[in-house]
């Protein structure tokens, strides 16, 4: 009887550590590879992120193509700025914005960005990644801006250097990263591509903005030097977002099966992207030719459409509630004056073509 319950207890332990997963670089994204991102705006807000632990099955199925987003990997040397990040070894064109990644073993670190070269790489994905398994880096310095003062007055030198400088010649803006990222739970994932086995990785990121000033003393020369930035004129400014991936080693997938942008509490914020492979069902932003700028905005947004149809629009909460829907043709002054600062999602739509586009409202 015991030699049975051993077997039996054997066979569990073992079923259960080979229903496990490791997420290698050889499953991450490479040169050729093109991703098709999904996103869902307006059903997102509906889906959880469930639990930890092992042999967790997470169902997305239910997830919506609001919009469909091409994101092309190419050789960096092959684009306008690959010259500017050397040790980068793969490029990842998302919208517009070239992205420039050094890919090995042990990481996927953002180095660059178009023509920004980062001071210190910026860990985005730790590898191999297994269940459990936590890493936290930082913080580090990613930017370092030195610019001459051309826009403060010098009478502001004596309030930052406590009276003892009298010109402000140059301001010094950097930001610093700090992150963790937790591998909490293993088991299948169910998105409207299919059924995939995956790793959830939970992620905190820190970003933290200082200024500081270069202040001569003019009378004695004694005080010159660098200054924080008083707090009433430029306050610190620490940004901290959390998100939920999902990874897996399945050939056919090589990025996040699903990201979710959650609160501190892991609330979901409503966007989530995903994976596709229905392409057609959702035109692509490239296709629909529309411009929505000032990101962020303030009390306007302007609309452009290089074609001169109607576009129905509708402007979104987090959690879809409708705010405001309006038809245009070519352009568009949107007021948001009454809207209160947040997070929208703009949808646009001309034909059977969509597009929708987070706003963030300042």
């Amino acid at each position: 009887m015991k030699i049975k319950l051993y077997i039996f207890l054997l066979t569990f332990i073992t079923l259960d550590v080979c229903s496990q997963i490791t997420v290698t670089d050889n499953d991450i994204i490479d040169i050729g590879d093109n991703i098709y991102e999904a996103l869902d705006s307006v059903s997102g807000s509906m889906i959880q992120v469930g639990p930890a632990g092992a042999n967790q099955t997470w169902d997305f199925s239910s997830l919506q193509q609001n919009a469909v987003n091409i994101i092309t990997h190419v050789d960096p040397i092959s684009t306008s700025f690959g010259l500017m990040h050397p040790t980068s070894n793969i490029c990842a064109q998302d919208d517009g914005e070239d992205i420039y990644f050094k890919k090995s073993s042990t990481a996927i670190e953002i180095v660059g960005f178009d023509d920004q070269p980062l001071v210190n790489p910026i860990l985005a994905l730790p590898l191999p990644l297994t269940f459990p398994m936590q890493i936290s880096t930082g913080p580090i310095i990613a930017l370092n801006e030195l610019e001459s003062n051309a826009f403060l007055p010098d009478s502001l030198a004596p309030l930052i250097s406590f009276g003892a400088t009298h010109v402000i010649d140059s301001i010094n803006i950097q930001v610093t990263i700090e992150s963790t990222y937790d591998v909490d739970g293993y088991g299948d994932v169910i998105i409207p591509m299919g059924t995939f086995p995956a790793l959830r990785l939970y992620v905190t990121t820190s970003n933290t903005q200082s200024v500081s000033f270069y202040c001569t003393d003019t009378v004695f020369g004694l005080a010159s030097g660098w200054y924080p930035a008083p707090q009433q004129l430029f306050p610190t400014d620490t940004e901290t977002d959390y998100y939920y991936q999902w990874w897996s080693n399945n050939p056919n997938v090589k990025m996040g099966l699903v990201n979710i942008d959650v609160d501190e509490y892991g609330d979901n914020y409503g966007e989530i992207k995903f994976l596709t492979n229905n392409v057609t069902s959702t035109t692509q932003e490239d296709n629909l030719q529309v411009s929505v700028f000032p990101i962020p905005a303030t009390d306007i947004i302007t609309i452009y459409s290089e074609k001169d149809m109607i576009t129905d629009l509708t402007l979104r909460d987090i959690n879809g509630k409708l705010i405001l829907a309006d038809q245009f043709e070519k352009y568009k002054d949107l007021s948001l004056d009454g809207v209160a600062r947040g997070i929208y999602y703009l949808t646009l739509k001309i034909e059977d073509r969509e597009l929708t586009k987070k706003i963030i409202l300042e």
